[in-house]
């Protein structure tokens, strides 16, 4: 696959002072013409013009971040990156082509994840143009292409992962949500290989938008709180059974009461339907015994 050249193009301020030297000399040849009637001057003031003319044509500027790729008669001659006002063969084409930062800001895409869940997602993602010469022939309209492929990644993307882990089982597994900075940097690698053929570098690329579809939504978060509901209420049975644990404990160890077993199984559903409960416990107070 053939690649950029880069080169160099010959001062315009050179070549500007001698196209006006040939335009004076082409005045000077009208001048005489018209004094002496001589037909050679006539044809010095042709040639000095249509000089002077040829040289104006080859004149073109070079922007900062800018190249002018020159092509002639269809054979590619090289790049011109350098910024300033230079000069070449006016029979030479010259492509503008930007080498600027991009930013693509695109839009949102409903796919399906690894999980077969449909999502949205949008990415922003920050490019240049690093090879003209692919830029400008390797491909049909490099920024569309762009474009395009950036799409065709992002779906690759989401096909790999899930959006989110729902089970302890899932925990190791790479996600959407979760593994933010690894699928960016995935992403990054799956861009930089597709814009290679267009000469295109990825500067950055990042996820901006990460949703559940519209019509799963509610059924998703749903499923997430009650995923929260029964982690905090995990939780909070482990620690019930940890109190109870060390005051049936304490309770033994300074001989403050002797429980049987019926009791002992008493006392810890009271207290764990104290700690455990939703809702404040109103205490009842026994003033009889323990078997009353």
């Amino acid at each position: 696959m053939k690649q950029e050249n880069s080169r160099s193009a010959i001062s315009g301020y050179l070549m500007l002072a001698i196209g006006i030297a040939f335009e004076a000399l082409a005045v000077f040849f009208l001048v005489r013409t018209i004094r002496t009637e001589n037909p050679w001057f006539l044809l010095g003031f042709f040639l000095a013009l249509l000089v002077g003319v040829f040289i104006h044509a080859g004149l073109f500027i070079v922007n900062p971040n800018d190249s002018r790729v020159l092509v002639l008669f269809g054979v590619y001659k090289g790049t011109v990156k350098d910024n300033g006002f230079f000069w070449a063969n006016p029979f030479l084409s010259k492509k503008k082509v930007t080498l600027r930062a991009r930013n693509l800001n695109g839009e949102r895409l409903k796919v399906n994840d690894k999980a077969g869940n449909p999502i949205e997602i949008a990415a922003v993602v920050v490019w240049q143009v690093d090879d003209t010469y692919r830029a400008s022939f390797e491909v049909d309209h490099y920024d569309d292409y762009v474009v395009v492929q950036s799409e065709a990644a992002i779906r690759k993307l989401c096909g790999a992962y899930p959006y989110d882990n729902f089970s302890e089982h899932d925990e190791e597994e790479l996600t959407l949500r979760a593994g933010t900075e690894q699928v960016n940097n995935q992403l990054e690698r799956e861009l930089s290989e597709r814009f290679a053929r267009a000469g295109v570098k990825v500067i950055e690329a990042r996820i901006s938008h990460l949703a559940y579809a519209q019509e799963i939504a509610e059924a998703m978060l749903r499923r997430q709180q009650a995923s929260a509901i029964v982690a905090a209420r995990t939780q909070i049975v482990d620690g019930a059974v940890g109190m109870v644990e060390l005051a049936l404990d304490k309770l033994a160890e300074k001989s403050i009461v002797n429980l049987d077993e019926d009791k002992k199984a008493t006392m810890v559903s009271n207290l764990l339907v104290v700690l455990c409960s939703e809702s404040n416990v109103s205490p009842v107070v026994n003033a009889g015994t323990l078997y009353q």
